[in-house]
């Protein structure tokens, strides 16, 4: 059953849309191959006439290659099929000392119209280590939404789409003041957080009043670094963080009240289900709604909270970097926390969020095209998406 359900023949599956042709309930639920044979590509099966295909006087015949059979068996698993994605598979954590040499792509790089090697460099640089510097971006806000839209569209919020944003309270949340911001995530409080987020500032000048240009550093930690720690110092406290959920809101607009759709909220620690793997950091203390939970579970949060916070501000593990017009950030939100600190006089920037669903597909997309991302191996390469590619 699950063999003729996965034929992808082109009667049964679509070469061009990637999508099931084949009426999966019309397979009998006993259904077997009337004969088969293999050969170094592949295994062949011939199946039982089907009434609701084109030819039902004719066998079926389904091809499936080994390479496939093999990622994808389950009756005995093979391979580890039930990894989450590729772009967890090389991951480089960090701490403070990545501060010698952060990860860096330049403008012309990326923005280079006869290829998108750049922007394949660029997006594997964040996927391994989740943040990344642009050099050389002309400081203007028209040329930096440029920039971002070379992974994708950008996405819109109660925030608006692309940022051009100063200190001025335009919206109620902290990000709109001079204040220093604590590591945190963005977006904790929508079911499905901002992905990508991109920062840029374009001028930082002392204010009319007279207070100088002063401050205003960006802080980045590695929350997978900070995770692995509190998993191998600190147990219990990690499957706490795992385990309970919490309800988050942005309520600063009057005109905004969000909140996640599920009831309870999410934790602190995201994990895929079938792997176990660690997919998603979501934390911002600020952004913390009221704490319902289970009487015993009261105590193991707050405690697994201290121990999470001891770690997160940790001066190994703190990155800390001033923006500079001209130079560009972007990371991944589902990974890396950032924050700033107090600041003096006038600062601009600009920036947006992508979301995460796409700017995986465009690294995943672009990864086959440029395996390697090396300068003098991008001619030949085959951009062809087959029906046995690995995640269809």
């Amino acid at each position: 059953l699950w063999l003729r359900d996965h034929c992808r023949c082109s009667q049964c599956y679509h070469p061009k849309t990637k999508q099931r042709q084949l009426d999966t309930f019309s397979i009998p639920f006993n259904i077997q191959p009337l004969s088969f044979h293999s050969t170094p590509q592949g295994l062949t099966l011939h199946w039982p006439p089907s009434p609701k295909t084109i030819d039902s006087s004719h066998l079926h015949t389904s091809f499936y290659p080994w390479s496939w059979l093999y990622s994808n068996s389950y009756s005995p698993p093979i391979s580890d099929h039930h990894k989450t994605h590729d772009f967890n598979n090389n991951l480089e954590l960090w701490d403070s000392t990545i501060a010698e040499q952060p990860p860096n792509v330049t403008w012309d790089e990326i923005m280079n119209v006869d290829s998108e090697r750049g922007v394949a460099l660029w997006l594997k640089t964040i996927s391994k280590f989740g943040f990344c510097f642009v050099s050389g971006v002309p400081v203007t806000p028209q040329d930096t939404e440029s920039l971002i839209r070379r992974i994708s569209f950008i996405r819109e919020t109660h925030y608006g789409g692309f940022w051009d944003f100063t200190s001025d309270l335009s919206h109620g949340d902290t990000a709109y003041t001079n204040l220093a911001l604590g590591a945190h995530t963005d977006t904790t409080y929508f079911t499905d957080p901002a992905g990508l987020q991109m920062f840029h500032l374009l001028s930082h000048t002392p204010a009319k009043h007279g207070s100088k240009a002063i401050g205003g550093k960006s802080l980045l930690v590695d929350g997978f670094y900070v995770a692995k720690i509190l998993r191998e110092t600190e147990k219990e406290a990690y499957e706490a963080l795992s385990r309970i959920r919490i309800s988050t809101h942005s309520a600063g607009d009057d005109s905004t009240l969000v909140r996640p759709l599920q009831s309870g909220g999410y934790s602190i620690l995201e994990h895929d289900e079938r792997s176990g793997e660690l997919i998603r950091v979501r934390y911002n203390n600020d952004d913390r709604s009221v704490l319902r939970v289970k009487d015993e579970e009261v105590l193991a949060f707050y405690e697994a909270l201290g121990k999470w916070n001891k770690i997160l501000t940790s001066t190994k593990n703190e990155f800390w970097s001033q923006l500079r017009p001209g130079t560009a950030l972007i990371f991944d939100n589902y990974r890396v926390l950032h924050g700033r600190s107090a600041f003096t006089g006038n600062r601009r920037l600009c920036g947006a969020y992508v979301n995460h669903d796409d700017y995986r597909s465009r690294l995943a997309v672009l990864s086959k095209q440029f395996p390697e991302v090396e300068v003098n191996n991008t001619d030949t390469l085959s951009t062809a998406r087959g029906v046995w590619d690995d995640g269809l």
